[in-house]
């Protein structure tokens, strides 16, 4: 049986940097699994869309995809927006729509991989307080989500972590950092829970400016590279199942 076509679905931005890094995520998944097909799509200001590819896909003859979010919480873009370009899809494909990316413990090893990348090593975790800044959400679940991984990071040896938002959501980055300064941390570092660069990422940076290290953005750390292959593999999982592979 041929594997299904892997299409990483992204959101899209008018910033040049979220595509570019988008493009790297995938180039990196595609360089731990030769062989397999990945696509990428768009929702929004970014080309291919994810209709055009979908679209595509079915004229060569393509039945099997799965639709990947590239998004690191469930919130609107993967419960509504996603589901509802899916159901527009050829009728021909058969798609399964894999779980967006976090939580996972591989992201919180990409997110010390760039704090250490920015300068600080494991010997600092216990004299250092990090901010976990994500871009923020409406939906409850999501700020539910984040608030549960910093504690779940807090308890692998950090002087403490706070989560904080660049929109919709309080605290803010620059809120937390000030906490993190009261609570008597030695330093303060700021880590992006972010897959690109943008509009909020660059917020989040702004609102770092007091700490002591910022961290640069998810990308294509090879953690989340990892996380997509996951991903991928518990989506096509069922129909292997139900052919006894």
């Amino acid at each position: 049986m041929s594997r299904p076509v892997l299409l990483v679905i992204a959101h899209g931005s008018r910033d040049p940097r979220h595509a570019a890094t988008v493009h790297a995520v995938v180039e990196r998944v595609r360089s731990l699994r030769r062989g397999l097909r990945v696509e990428t799509g768009f929702l929004d200001f970014n080309v291919p869309s994810v209709h055009g590819v979908l679209e595509s896909l079915a004229a060569e003859g393509v039945r099997d995809v799965v639709a990947l979010p590239l998004l690191l919480t469930r919130a609107f873009h993967a419960k509504a927006d996603i589901p509802a370009v899916l159901r527009e899809a050829p009728a021909r494909l058969r798609i399964r729509q894999a779980d967006v990316l976090g939580p996972s413990p591989l992201l919180l090893s990409a997110l010390e991989r760039r704090l250490y990348e920015a300068g600080l090593t494991p010997a600092d975790k216990s004299s250092t307080g990090v901010v976990l800044a994500s871009a923020g959400s409406t939906d409850p679940e999501a700020i539910a989500v984040i608030a549960d991984i910093a504690r779940e990071w807090w308890h692998t040896g950090w002087c403490a972590v706070r989560p904080a938002f660049a929109s919709a959501s309080l605290p803010r980055t620059e809120d937390a950092v000030q906490e993190l300064r009261a609570l008597g941390c030695e330093r303060v570092a700021v880590a992006p829970y972010v897959l690109a660069p943008g509009f909020l990422p660059d917020r989040i940076a702004r609102g770092a400016a007091g700490a002591d290290v910022l961290a640069g953005v998810l990308g294509p750390a090879p953690e989340v590279a990892r996380v997509l292959l996951e991903r991928y593999d518990g989506a096509r999982r069922p129909a292997l199942t139900a052919l006894g592979a």
